[in-house]
C-alpha cells in the first residue's frame, strides 16, 4: 500500500484490509471483488491484484510462510527488487539494500546526485550507493537501518519541508552543506500531459439501480467495476436503445470533472438516462450488474465511479 501512496493516506485502509483479512490465506480465499472493494479510492489498483496474486502463492506453494531470501521475494507478483530487500531486512534482520522514494531522495541529498533518478544512470548510482551505506550482515541490526533510512526520509528529509536542524546525518549531507537541499533530487522533466475525453452513461432502472461493467483485468482501473464509457460524439440515448432494445429517457447532465493519472487526463462527461427495462436481462457472465447505492455491493469502484455514484444517491 506504501508503494507510490504516503503513510497519512495508506493508514485507514490498511487498517480495515487487515480487520477483512487477517492471515495470509484469508485473503488468499477471497474473492478477488470483495479484495477490490477495500482498495476503492486509494488508486494504482494493480497493488491490490498482485497482492491477492502473491496471497495465493505463498497459502498454496509456501504453506503460508514467505520465502527468506530476496530473489525469491522477487518472484512473487508486485514485488520488485526494493520492496523485496525490505520485507526481507525488516521480518528477517538480514542485510538486503532498499531503495524506495524516500531512500533516494536521502541519499541523493546526502551526497548531491545529479539528474532524475528515472533516468537508468542515475538509478544505478542510486543503487550503489545504497549498497554501499547499507551496513554489513556482521553488524546485526538489519532491520533497524532499513525502517531508519525509510523513516528519516519520511519524516524528516521531507519533499518540501526538509526538517535538516534535526537531522541526524546533517553533518554529512552535501546538499545541505552547499545550500541546495531544495534543489535535490532533482526534477523529473516536465511534459504536457495528453488529454482524452469521454462520455460516462449512468443507467438507472425502476428500482434506482444502476447499471456497471466490470472491466478487463489489465490496464486503467483493471478488474473495478465502472460505467459505461462512449464516445464524446455518440448520443446516449441513441447508445442506450441499441444496447436495450427499448428507450430510454435522458434525466440530466451532471457536471464535467477531470480526473488526473500518472500520465494524461480524464475529462469525463457525466450523462444520468433511466429505462424500465427489466434488470435481469442485462446479466451477462458476471460482466454486469444493477448496483444499488443504498445497498451497495462489496466491489471494487474506480474513484470517478464511486463520487458521480454518490452525486446521484
Amino acid at each position: 500500500m506504501l508503494q507510490q501512496t504516503q503513510v497519512a493516506t495508506v493508514i485507514p485502509y490498511y487498517q480495515r484490509f487487515m480487520a477483512s483479512f487477517p492471515t495470509v490465506h484469508d485473503l488468499a480465499n477471497a474473492h478477488e471483488d470483495d479484495v477490490l472493494h477495500h482498495w476503492t479510492g486509494l488508486g494504482y489498483y494493480a497493488r491490490a491484484r498482485n497482492l491477492h496474486k502473491t496471497a495465493k502463492v505463498v497459502s498454496a506453494d509456501f504453506a503460508g510462510e514467505f520465502p527468506d531470501s530476496v530473489d525469491a521475494l522477487e518472484q512473487l507478483p508486485g514485488i520488485g527488487r526494493s520492496t523485496a530487500g525490505a520485507i526481507h531486512a525488516i521480518s528477517n534482520n538480514e542485510r538486503a539494500v532498499i531503495l524506495d522514494g524516500n531512500v533516494k531522495r536521502v541519499l541523493s541529498r546526502l551526497h548531491c546526485v545529479q539528474g532524475w533518478y528515472g533516468h537508468t544512470q542515475v538509478a544505478k548510482t542510486l543503487w550503489q550507493l545504497a549498497d554501499a551505506m547499507t551496513p554489513p550482515a556482521e553488524a546485526g541490526r538489519a532491520a533497524d537501518y532499513t525502517q531508519a533510512i525509510m523513516d528519516l526520509g519520511a519524516t524528516l528529509c521531507t519533499r518540501s519541508k526538509p526538517d535538516c536542524p534535526r537531522c541526524p546525518v546533517q553533518s554529512h549531507c552535501l546538499a545541505y552543506a552547499n545550500g541546495e537541499v531544495s534543489a535535490y533530487p532533482h526534477s523529473k522533466p516536465k511534459k504536457e500531459k495528453p488529454v482524452k475525453r469521454t462520455q460516462m452513461v449512468l443507467l438507472k432502472n425502476q428500482h434506482n439501480e444502476f447499471w456497471l461493467e466490470k472491466r478487463p483485468a489489465s490496464g486503467i482501473w483493471g478488474g473495478l467495476w465502472s460505467l459505461p464509457e462512449i464516445g464524446t460524439d455518440a448520443n446516449p440515448v441513441e447508445w442506450c436503445e441499441q444496447i436495450l432494445g427499448q428507450p430510454a429517457e435522458l434525466q440530466h447532465t451532471l457536471p464535467d470533472y477531470r480526473h488526473t493519472f500518472s500520465h494524461y487526463h480524464l475529462d469525463i462527461v457525466p450523462v444520468v438516462l433511466r429505462t424500465d427495462h427489466s434488470p435481469n436481462t442485462l446479466m451477462e457472465a458476471d460482466r454486469q450488474l444493477w448496483y444499488n447505492t443504498l445497498k451497495p455491493a462489496s466491489v471494487g469502484l474506480a474513484a470517478p465511479v464511486k463520487r458521480l455514484l454518490a452525486l446521484c444517491a
